[in-house]
C-alpha cells in the first residue's frame, strides 16, 4: 500500500506539470520571446526595409513627360591617388548597365556608351571630369544631349593595424546637371571593403548593392528640379 500512494503521487506531479509547460510556452510566444534571437540580422532587416520605402517614395515623384523625353548623357570616371580622372569610357561597362539599365526602366532616354564615344572626344569628357563648364557644354551641344549625369569612382587605402590588413574604402557620386551646368540631382553610395586592389571591382558590388536607391533619389531630384531646356535655334527637340 505505501508504494501505491507514492506511485499514484509521482502521475499526479507529472500530469500537472504538463499544462505549466503549455502555459509557460504560450505566455512566451504571447510576449514575442525567442531563445535564439539574432540582432544583426533583425537589424539588417530593418535597414532593408527603410532602404525599400525610400526608393518606393522617390520613385512616386511626379514627373512631366517633356522632362522624360530629355536625353541624358551618362559618363563614369574613376579618381587616382593624385587627382587625376581616368574617363576611358570602354572600362566601364558593367557600372555604366547597372545605372542605365534602370534609368531607362523608368521612362528616361539615355545614350549608349558607343554613341557617346562615335560623337565626343576622349579630351572633352576629360575636360568635364575636371570641371571645364565649356567642354561640358560642347559635349552635350555636340550628342544632342540636354543632361549630363557623371559617375565618379574614389577609393581610399590604408592599413588597419587591428587586423593587420589593408582596407579600402570606395565610394561613387553621381551627379546630373543640364548641359548649362547647372546641377539638378546628386546622389551617392560608399563602403569599406578589406578585398584585394581591385577599385572598379569593388564600385561595381557596391553598384549593385546600392542601385536602387541611388537612382531613385537622382529620379526624384530630376523630376522636381528639372526644367524642359529650350532647343538650341535650327535644331528640334530632344
Amino acid at each position: 500500500m505505501a508504494g501505491g500512494p507514492r506511485g499514484f503521487g509521482w502521475r499526479l506531479c507529472a500530469s500537472a506539470a504538463l499544462p505549466l509547460a503549455v502555459l509557460l510556452s504560450g505566455v512566451a510566444a504571447a510576449q514575442g520571446f525567442k531563445f535564439e534571437q539574432n540582432p544583426g540580422a533583425d537589424r539588417a532587416a530593418a535597414e532593408a526595409a527603410a532602404r525599400q520605402q525610400r526608393v518606393t517614395q522617390n520613385l512616386s515623384t511626379p514627373c512631366r513627360q517633356s522632362i522624360k523625353n530629355k536625353k541624358i548623357m551618362v559618363i563614369i570616371g574613376e579618381q587616382q591617388t593624385n587627382g587625376y580622372v581616368l574617363a576611358q569610357q570602354q572600362n566601364y561597362g558593367p557600372h555604366f548597365q547597372v545605372i542605365n539599365a534602370r534609368l531607362q526602366a523608368l521612362g528616361l532616354r539615355t545614350y549608349t556608351p558607343e554613341e557617346i564615344r562615335k560623337q565626343i572626344a576622349q579630351a572633352e569628357i576629360d575636360a568635364y571630369f575636371r570641371n571645364d563648364p565649356d567642354a561640358a557644354l560642347s559635349a552635350s551641344r555636340r550628342l544632342g544631349a540636354s543632361f549630363i549625369l557623371r559617375g565618379l569612382i574614389t577609393a581610399q587605402a590604408s592599413f588597419n593595424p587591428i587586423v593587420r590588413v589593408n582596407q579600402v574604402s570606395v565610394g561613387m557620386g553621381f551627379t546630373l546637371a543640364a548641359a548649362s551646368g547647372r546641377t539638378v540631382a546628386d546622389a551617392n553610395a560608399a563602403a569599406a571593403s578589406y578585398a584585394g586592389p581591385d577599385v572598379r571591382a569593388m564600385a561595381l558590388t557596391l553598384l549593385n548593392e546600392h542601385a536602387d536607391e541611388v537612382v531613385s533619389k537622382l529620379y526624384s531630384d530630376y523630376c522636381r528640379n528639372a526644367e524642359p531646356a529650350a532647343p538650341a535655334k535650327g535644331a528640334g527637340a530632344q
